[in-house]
C-alpha cells in the first residue's frame, strides 16, 4: 500500500478565491507519480491557530509526510512556522544555517544591482527563525529556505507558496526524500474516452471490472452533457515495478473497453504515463 501523505496549504488568498491552488494539484501529482498516496488536502488561513490546529489534526491521522506550502517569507501574514512550532510545542530560534542561507542571497541580490546593501533587517532575519530541531532547505530560486524535521515518525516539509520556488525545492531537496520511502513502487495511469454510452449505465460495469482488477482503480470524468455522453475513463495502480503496473492496467482496460463496445460505445486511447 502507498505511503500516506497529506499536504497543508496556508494562505488567505486561496481561501478567499483570489488565487488558484495550483501548489496542491502540481505536489499531488509529483507525489504521486513517485508512488505515494495523497490522503488529504487542507487549506487554512494565514492564522498561527489555524495552522497549529491543522498541523495537530493531520499528526492524529499519523502520514509518512506532511507538507505545508506557503507562510514562510518575511511579512507579518507569513506564519506557517509559527503555527508549526505551536503545534509541536517548541520555540522558533535563529537557525545558523538558515540565516547565511539568507544573508547569501541578500549578498546576491546586491552584486546584481537588485538592493544597495546587505542588511538583515527583522523581518529577513524572520525566515531564518526555524522550529527547534529543524533543518532549512536551500531555494534556488528565491530567499527563504523550506524547512524540513520529524515528528515522531513524520517527516514535516514546509515549502514557500510561490509556485516557482516550491518546485525548486521540492525537485532538489524533498523528491529524494520520497523516493528513498517508496522504494521501488512505479504509479502508471491512462486513460480511454467514450462517446456512445452514459455514466449511470456504465457505473454496475466499472464496479465489476475494478472487482475482476482489485489493484487497479477506475475513475469516469463525464465529459459532456448526458443526451451526448463523452466520458473520460482513468485507470491508475501502483505496483513494485512498471512491468506489473502495466499489465495490471492494461487487463482492466481491456476489460472496460470490450464491455464499453458490447454497449454501443466507441472509444479512443487518451494517453499512457508513468
Amino acid at each position: 500500500m502507498a505511503q500516506p501523505i497529506e499536504i497543508i496549504c496556508v494562505g488567505n488568498e486561496l481561501l478567499i478565491g483570489k488565487t488558484l491552488n495550483t501548489n496542491a494539484q502540481w505536489l499531488a501529482k509529483r507525489v504521486t507519480t513517485l508512488g505515494l498516496s495523497i490522503r488529504r488536502i487542507t487549506i487554512v488561513g494565514d492564522d498561527v491557530d489555524e495552522v497549529s490546529s491543522a498541523v495537530r489534526e493531520a499528526f492524529q491521522r499519523n502520514p509518512r509526510f506532511l507538507i505545508t506550502t506557503g507562510g514562510l517569507g518575511p511579512t507579518f501574514d507569513d506564519k506557517t512556522l509559527e503555527g508549526l512550532a505551536k503545534a509541536l510545542e517548541c520555540k522558533l530560534e535563529i537557525n545558523e544555517e538558515a540565516l547565511t542561507m539568507v544573508k547569501e542571497k541578500y549578498r546576491k541580490y546586491a552584486e546584481e544591482g537588485k538592493m544597495e546593501k546587505v542588511e538583515l533587517t527583522p523581518p529577513r532575519v524572520k525566515m531564518a527563525k526555524l522550529p527547534e530541531g529543524a533543518k532549512p532547505l536551500f531555494n534556488p530560486v528565491g530567499t527563504a529556505p523550506g524547512v524540513v524535521m520529524e515528528h515522531e515518525g513524520i517527516t514535516i516539509v514546509a515549502l514557500p507558496g510561490v509556485p516557482s520556488e516550491m518546485k525548486g525545492i521540492f525537485d532538489g531537496s524533498v523528491a529524494s526524500l520520497l523516493r528513498q520511502v517508496a522504494g521501488d513502487v512505479t504509479f502508471f495511469e491512462t486513460s480511454i474516452e467514450a462517446t456512445g454510452v452514459i455514466e449511470s449505465e456504465m457505473a454496475p460495469l466499472i464496479d465489476q471490472v475494478m472487482h475482476d482488477n482489485p489493484y487497479v482503480y477506475i475513475k469516469s470524468h463525464p465529459k459532456g452533457a448526458e443526451r451526448i455522453p463523452r466520458i473520460e475513463f482513468h485507470f491508475s495502480t501502483t505496483a513494485k515495478n512498471s512491468g506489473v503496473a502495466r499489465k495490471r492496467v492494461s487487463k482492466a482496460f481491456v476489460q472496460l473497453s470490450e464491455l464499453i463496445q458490447e454497449k454501443g460505445g466507441k472509444i479512443r486511447p487518451i494517453k499512457a504515463e508513468n
